[in-house]
């Protein structure tokens, strides 16, 4: 029978579907140093060759990396898709991960389909400026005939001899220690446990997380009050006769790990329950000898016990962060998501809070203004669909902005139904006004909502149906520990070099001039951007074209 393989190379915005043919990459591939980016080749094939071996040839070819680009399930769309800037509304299978070859360094390629493979080039700060030819060779081969098929692709990657400027947003995507050890199955903070941690970690600054959510306790996020989490408590807890004393070794390892991966600030966990701080987390301990839990979901967070608890623990944290020298690096929750009628619950337990960390910030995820305009909450996080009163009024200082589930209608986010360039404009919104730091909470959630039970990830992509696919977690737990990632978070880290980019330009004419090149085919706003990948593609290639005028 008659073989036959096609190739066309793809932008890292387009999502290629087996059954769809897609459109092609026209802007020329230009980059800077110390930069990041990405495109694909997509491999049609009509045949029985089913793997395929795939090779890069280049100068630079220690800068280009390969991954095959696989579909998952996608059951959960989104609370709406109202808006029209979807995929589809409907469930299917659709491309996210990035995983490497499996079959001893080949690929499963599917017949009669469009299959993608992912490349990215990551050039460093001293390689040297020029265009390098980049040609990929795919050789398929049927496991029954032993016939073979080769197919070539060339792109050429233009590399402009300026250096990114260092990522100053400050960047969390909350980190769950506690789905490392279930998912791997290893015993919380055993050797093995801290090994699987310290890859995912690493992984995470390479792709712009510069702050880490560090679990004093047991987080008191999405847990429902029937469920509880593994335990994975840095801070181990005693109780003899009444009397608290802490043991902060774990702790001290943690910090030194994420130094170690590159982690700049540091997030202490939330002290009190999630949604309006009604209630205390959950606190282990050995009593007397015994080691069981102390405090926990309907122990109420303002009630004398807890309160007595968590003063002598944080004069005993707090202690331990000044002798780490980090007190400068640390930031602080007391709960995640409180609405208005939670005002003075929220307020009562901050005030109590600043006996003990009032030289420190904190900052919580929120939406409503009267939190930041009363004073109770200074360093808000604030829903980017809830910006508008903080942008007309008095904007924080230190702006903080971030998305989860209920950003969904017209606003950037990176639901797996959701198109690239939807990721990808955030870049320009947190240029346009200042933005200090972004929050997202899922890099790696694999539970399911309200942590019922856990979820194997490459089947499961929405929490077991409760969040939008793509939402709970941005990278997969591949093979040895290894972290894959998915398609939305090397789009963002796109996002996040394009930011880099605008800064650079800004520091060579001036945020005016930046502006009107984001701004040439009208306002861009939260909620109003060009909904298209061309737009995005063609405005990052202005932009390093007006840098290497200027250099």
């Amino acid at each position: 029978m008659d073989i036959t393989m096609k190739t066309r190379l793809v932008s890292s915005l387009e999502k290629v579907f087996p059954d769809k043919e897609p459109a092609p990459l026209k802007t020329p591939v230009t980059m800077l140093q110390d930069d990041f980016t990405a495109f694909q080749v997509a491999v049609w094939m009509d045949g029985q060759l089913n793997r395929c071996s795939v090779t890069v040839d280049s100068p630079i070819a220690d800068l280009v990396s390969v991954r095959q680009v696989w579909n998952v399930p996608v059951y959960n769309i989104s609370p709406g898709t109202e808006d029209g800037d979807y995929i589809s509304d409907r469930p299917g299978l659709y491309p996210d991960l990035l995983q490497p070859g499996q079959m001893n360094g080949q690929y499963i390629i599917l017949n009669k389909s469009w299959n993608a493979f992912w490349i990215e080039v990551e050039t460093k700060a001293d390689t040297p400026a020029g265009t390098y030819p980049v040609t990929v060779t795919f050789t398929a081969a049927s496991p029954f005939t032993g016939e073979t098929l080769i197919d070539t692709y060339t792109v050429n990657v233009t590399v402009i001899g300026a250096v990114l400027p260092k990522q100053t947003l400050k960047r969390t995507e909350w980190f769950y220690a506690d789905c490392i050890a279930d998912y791997y199955k290893v015993e919380p903070f055993s050797e093995e446990h801290w090994a699987l941690m310290e890859k995912q970690m690493a992984f995470a600054n390479k792709r712009g997380v510069n702050m880490i959510l560090t679990p004093l306790f047991t987080y008191p996020l999405d847990t429902f009050a029937s469920a509880e989490r593994t335990t994975v408590q840095l801070v181990d807890v005693f109780v003899d006769n009444g009397e608290y004393t802490f043991c902060f070794d774990k702790f001290r390892r943690w910090i030194d790990m994420a130094k170690r991966c590159g982690m700049e600030y540091f997030e202490m966990s939330h002290l009190f329950s999630q949604g309006g701080a009604a209630y205390a987390t959950k606190i282990m301990a050995t009593v007397d000898g015994e080691y069981r839990k102390i405090f926990g979901y309907g122990d109420p967070s303002t009630g004398e016990p807890y309160q007595i608890f968590i003063g002598k623990m944080l004069t005993g944290l707090t202690a331990v962060i000044e002798e780490l020298g980090i007190k400068e690096q640390v930031v602080f929750h007391i709960s995640d998501e409180p609405r208005i009628e939670h005002l003075a619950v929220y307020g009562e337990l901050k005030e109590k809070l600043m006996s003990y960390i009032s030289d420190y910030v904190i900052i919580d995820a929120l939406s409503d203004y009267d939190f930041y305009k009363d004073g109770l909450c200074q360093h808000p996080v604030v829903a980017s669909n809830h910006v508008t009163p903080f942008l007309e009024g008095e904007t924080p200082e230190d702006f903080w902005v971030y998305y989860c589930v209920g950003q969904w209608d017209k606003v950037s986010n990176r639901f797996t139904a959701m198109p690239s360039y939807r990721n990808r404009i955030i870049a320009e919104q947190l240029y346009k006004y200042d933005v200090d730091g972004f929050l997202q909470w899922g890099y790696n959630f694999y539970n399911s909502i309200g942590s019922v039970y856990h979820i194997d990830p490459f089947a499961t992509t929405d929490a077991g149906g409760g969040f939008p696919a793509g939402d709970p977690f941005s990278v997969y737990p591949g093979a040895d520990g290894e972290p894959w990632p998915s398609i939305r978070l090397e789009v963002f880290w796109e996002a996040l070099c394009d930011l880099r980019a605008f800064k650079l330009l800004e520091s060579l004419t001036d945020k005016a001039f930046v502006m009107s090149l984001i701004e040439a085919e009208g306002e861009v706003t939260f909620f109003d951007y060009p909904r298209n990948a061309d737009y995005q593609l063609n405005l990052r290639a202005k932009v390093n074209a007006e840098i290497a005028k200027r250099i």
